[in-house]
């Protein structure tokens, strides 16, 4: 019986070790669960959007110049933000109150650049964010001027330049935000600080208007305000 007994003590002990080591082993498993951190469940890629810009429409409609502009961008997670920007600028200053020059020109510009949501919840509907962008147009531009006295060599002369030929490449740093209306609209406002780092002004001086730069100037600020339709 003493025996049988022992061989029971033993048994016994046995058992209860394997189960504490087995409830270590599954406690471990749990804690390790605990510290792991979950992934985002939100994909990379989360879509596009379309953009118009209704500032160079209405500065075109109450001045002598202004742009129509597009935008193409991507959307990477919600925060970075690849961006294409194309329009046509146009001018036609007519008899400057200072020089009397006739102004006009006509061109395409470009832009490619990236934007980053500035929002530490980046996937809520709306967005603050800053980017950078490069920018290049190529035009050409008529100036003309009608006959004016020279006080100097005592005569009169007359400027008509046709299709003179032009160029800038510039830099610019944006910071703006995008604010959801309804569905897949928003509304959106950004302002620029655009700085020239290359140009060709042609044979006669510089040119008065930059499409998609604006008047002519090393530097420039200017603003935007976009219907954007996310897709």
């Amino acid at each position: 019986m003493t025996h049988r007994k022992n061989i029971s003590t033993y048994i016994s002990r046995i058992a209860i070790s394997l189960l504490l080591i087995v409830a270590a082993t599954g406690n471990g498993r749990a804690q390790q669960k605990n510290i792991i951190i979950p992934e985002d469940s939100i994909p990379m890629f989360r879509g596009f959007a379309v953009s118009f810009d209704l500032v160079g429409p209405a500065m075109l409609a109450l001045s002598d110049h202004g742009e129509y502009e597009g935008a193409f961008r991507l959307n990477l997670h919600d925060q970075w933000f690849p961006i294409v920007e194309v329009g046509y600028g146009k001018a036609n200053h007519e008899n400057d109150e200072v020089t009397g020059i006739t102004y006009k020109t006509g061109a395409p510009y470009f832009r490619i650049g990236m934007d980053w949501n500035l929002l530490k919840k980046k996937h809520g509907p709306n967005r603050l964010y800053g980017g950078f962008r490069y920018a290049f147009t190529s035009y050409k531009v008529d100036i003309m001027r009608g006959e004016m006295d020279d006080p100097v060599w005592q005569g009169s002369n007359i400027v008509d330049i046709q299709d003179m030929q032009c160029s800038q490449h510039w830099l610019e740093a944006v910071f703006g935000i995008d604010a959801k209306i309804a569905g897949p609209i928003h509304l959106g406002w950004n302002v620029r600080y655009k700085r020239r780092i290359a140009h060709n002004d042609g044979t006669a001086g510089q040119t008065w208007y930059i499409p998609g730069f604006g008047t002519y100037g090393d530097t420039r600020i200017a603003a935007n305000f976009n219907v954007i339709i996310d897709i």
